[in-house]
C-alpha cells in the first residue's frame, strides 16, 4: 500500500512567533519516525515552520493554493510562491474549504493539476455529510469526488497524490467514524482508484484517514489495511498527542 504520512493540519491556529519552537517539538518527539511527518500550517507561519524543519525529517504543507500561477487574485497564493518559501505539501479540497470558502470538484482538480505541475505533493480531501451518510450515498458520493479530483491526471501523476478521507460528520466533532466505517470507505476510495488506473497504481497511492483520529485511536484505525495514515486536526495542535498518532503509523 501506500507510505505511512501523518499530517497535522492546524488549520486557523497557532501564531508566526509559536511555530519555530513547535515544529522544533514535533520533530524532536518524532526522530526516528517509521513514516512521513508533515506539518501543514497557516501561510503567516509557513516561513518559521520551514525554517525549524530545516535538517530534520519533517516536511512542511500549505493549507491550500490558488489554481493560477499569478494575477489579480487578492488575498490568495501561488504554487510558486509556495515552492519559494520551501513547502513540499498541500492541502486541496478540506470540507471546510469546500463548506465555507466555495471550493468545487472542478476547483479542486485544477488546483491538484497545479501542484503536481510544479512539484508540490497534494492533499486532496474527500468525505460526506451526516445526511449522506444517513441516506446511504457515501460510497457514491466519495466515488464522484474522487473521479473528479483526478480528472486528467495521469497515472505517474496520481501516485504522487494523497488522498484524505475525511467524514465532514466527524471533524471536530468527538465523533469518529469506527475503524471499519473507515476501512470501508478508504477501500472503496481504492477499488475506484484501481478502476481509474490499475490495481498498482491504486496500491502506490497513500489514503489516510481524518476526522478526529488521535492519540487513543490511531492504532486500531492504522492497523487497517488501506489506511495508510491520517490527517490530523486537533490532535497536531498538541506535540506529545501529535507524536503518539507518529508513532503508530508503522
Amino acid at each position: 500500500m501506500g507510505k505511512y504520512i501523518i499530517a497535522g493540519n492546524w488549520k486557523m491556529n497557532k501564531l508566526p512567533s509559536e511555530t519555530y519552537d513547535f515544529v522544533k517539538e514535533v520533530a524532536a518527539k518524532t526522530a526516528g519516525a517509521a513514516c512521513e511527518v508533515v506539518c501543514c500550517t497557516p501561510y503567516v507561519c509557513l516561513a518559521e515552520a520551514v525554517r525549524a524543519a530545516k535538517g530534520t525529517h519533517v516536511k512542511i504543507g500549505a493549507e491550500n493554493l490558488h489554481f493560477k500561477d499569478s494575477g489579480a487574485y487578492t488575498g490568495e497564493v501561488s504554487a510558486d510562491m509556495l515552492l519559494d518559501l520551501g513547502v513540499d505539501y498541500v492541502i486541496i479540497g478540506h470540507s471546510e474549504r469546500r463548506e465555507y470558502f466555495a471550493e468545487t470538484d472542478s476547483t479542486v482538480n485544477q488546483k491538484t493539476i497545479k501542484a503536481l505541475e510544479k512539484g508540490l505533493l497534494p492533499i486532496v480531501c474527500v468525505g460526506e455529510s451526516l445526511e449522506q451518510r444517513e441516506a446511504g450515498v457515501t460510497v457514491s458520493l466519495i466515488t464522484d469526488q474522487i473521479k473528479a479530483a483526478f480528472a486528467d491526471i495521469s497515472a505517474d501523476d496520481a501516485k504522487k497524490v494523497v488522498v484524505a478521507y475525511e467524514p465532514i460528520w466527524a471533524i471536530g466533532t468527538g465523533k469518529t467514524a469506527t475503524a471499519d466505517q473507515a476501512e470501508e470507505v478508504c477501500a472503496a476510495i481504492r477499488n475506484v482508484l484501481a478502476g481509474l488506473y490499475d490495481a498498482d497504481t491504486a496500491a502506490a497511492i497513500t489514503i489516510q484517514y481524518g476526522g478526529s483520529m488521535n492519540a487513543g485511536n490511531a492504532a486500531e484505525l492504522l492497523a487497517k489495511e488501506n489506511i495508510d495514515g491520517g490527517l490530523i486536526g486537533g490532535a497536531s495542535l498538541k506535540s506529545e498527542d501529535f507524536s503518539v498518532i507518529v508513532a503508530a503509523a508503522k
